[in-house]
């Protein structure tokens, strides 16, 4: 059992698996060095989790600094150490990278649970390239010799937001790679945390702030939420379109890809970025937008999919070119929104600019977003609805009617547990439609759903237990929640259920 000094203080919110991960790793006794990886995304709270980790412990936090130098840095933390050792700064003067992390990890080796935690490693690597090289001599050295009895070796951990430097630490012939014990990345909160985190109790106020911000628990610092007096309107202008704000999304926008070091030509991210929002789903059509070959966009595509900024959503049911889709909510939002209207956003124009962008706003960010939480809900709380339980992959797809010579979108479809996506003849635990328009949803939805999983049934599908569902913004008519109550397979999912109501 974990004793009460590793429990998360009640100033973390939600991270239970991820703190007792890391937990878990500080209360094992073993005496020998254990290395653990941390990555995620900027603002998703890393720093702030282990801080709270090593104030626990007592430990050694030290983060890097951009575009400090070597000696610098190595001064900076030798200080660092000697202030852990009770001396004064200044007293160790260290010349070189292996004296200072050796220094640093016996210093920590004195506390019941060592804990040394090394932030924002990448800047670090920028000018020292070999660290990575002497932590490994480091690691082998106290794996050797090691007592039982002993007390716990040291344990150090290595954070970093630029994804593609964190996730090599452990690849190929990496120094590193085979040591750590916990590669974990850290994700943004999921939209009912957000909520909570955020303090909003309109729902709809609450998503469209998910929508633009996402769950990166780090904006709300710096952007303050919504006062229920002055409505989302007045706070988005204040906020992403307000270039004086640290949350500015031109300016957050930049600052995400400079996060990577192998973003440099900085003009073609931004056009291929703003071709995706624009509805270019494929390298093809990406590369079209640009004027450029198609192979001229593989690698930058490569480099944002591995930063988390875009995504490729595969169709659930056939093999074909997976749907390109930005993944961060602020670059969306500044792609569709700010940039293209830059100039009067700089000029003080916020509210005007947020009033002709708003058909925009609902048609190719609130859309989207809705059908994407939709998904999200079906992943992560439908298993309490369904007949089936939890259910397996969740994504959409498109089901041909040849009859109809025609295609139908399908926003969510959830195949039953245990199935592949594109298996042949897969059983289908969910079908389901999700809609932000103003409109109430009616039979009219219902039917279409029913037609669509009859296509299923002659193509082979197994629908034997499908339930149809039906995810709404704004309700539903009367008469379909009636009949909905009268069946067994008709799932409706307004916006307070959506959120846990």
């Amino acid at each position: 059992m974990k004793s009460d000094l590793l429990a998360k203080p009640d100033d973390v919110v939600d991270r239970d698996r991820e703190w007792g991960l890391l937990a878990e790793l500080l209360a094992d006794p073993d005496p020998a060095m254990r290395l653990s990886i941390v990555s995620g995304r900027r603002r998703h709270g890393k720093s702030y989790l282990l801080q709270a980790l090593s104030d626990r412990v007592g430990g050694l936090y030290v983060t890097a600094v951009r575009e400090e130098g070597r000696l610098p840095a190595i001064q900076r933390f030798s200080d660092a150490v000697a202030t852990h050792a009770g001396l004064r700064p200044g007293t160790l003067r260290l010349t070189d990278w292996r004296d200072v992390l050796s220094n640093a990890l016996d210093v920590t080796a004195r506390s019941p649970h060592p804990l040394l935690v090394i932030d924002e490693l990448p800047y670090l690597l920028q000018h020292s390239p070999e660290i990575p090289g002497l932590l490994q001599q480091l690691y082998d050295e106290r794996q050797r010799g090691t007592r039982p009895g002993a007390g716990p070796g040291p344990r150090l951990i290595l954070c970093g937001s630029a994804m593609s430097v964190m996730h090599e630490l452990l690849s190929g012939t990496k120094p590193l790679r085979g040591r750590a014990v916990v590669d974990l990345r850290l994700g943004p909160f999921d939209y009912r945390d957000s909520r909570t985190f955020w303090q909003i109790e309109d729902p709809l106020t609450a998503l469209k702030v998910h929508a633009v911000l996402g769950g990166a628990p780090g904006y709300r610092p710096v952007a303050a939420r919504p006062h229920p007096d002055d409505g989302f309107d007045a706070w988005l202008a204040r906020t992403l379109l307000d270039p004086g704000r640290a949350v500015y999304s031109r300016t957050e926008t930049e600052y995400l890809l400079r996060e990577d070091p192998r973003i440099t030509q900085h003009t073609l991210y931004y056009d291929i970025l703003t071709a995706i929002a624009n509805g270019a789903t494929t390298p093809s059509k990406i590369g079209a937008a640009l004027e450029r070959p198609r192979n001229a966009v593989a690698h930058p595509l490569g480099v944002l999919e591995s930063t988390g900024y875009i995504q490729r959503e595969q169709d659930i049911l056939r093999a074909r070119h997976p749907n390109i889709t930005l993944a961060d909510p602020v670059i969306r939002f500044n792609q569709l929104i700010t940039l293209p209207r830059s100039a009067a956003v700089e000029q003080g124009f916020a509210e005007q600019v947020w009033q002709q962008a708003a058909p925009t706003f609902n048609s190719k960010i609130l859309g989207p977003h809705f059908e994407d939480l939709a998904r999200d809900f079906t992943r992560r709380y439908a298993h309490t609805l369904l007949p089936g339980g939890l259910p397996g992959p969740v994504g959409t797809t498109e089901v041909a009617d040849q009859a109809a010579r025609t295609k139908h979108e399908v926003d969510v479809i959830a195949l039953a547990a245990g199935e592949r996506p594109q298996a042949p003849r897969a059983r289908i635990a969910l079908l389901g439609e999700a809609k932000a328009t103003a409109a109430r949803r009616g039979t009219g939805d219902l039917q279409r759903l029913e037609h669509i999983r009859t296509l299923l049934a002659e193509q082979g599908y197994g629908i034997e237990g499908t339930t149809l569902a039906l995810y709404s913004l704004h309700g539903f008519y009367p008469d379909l929640a009636e009949l909905a109550a009268q069946r067994n397979d008709v799932l409706l999912v307004d916006l307070p259920a959506l959120y846990g109501g």
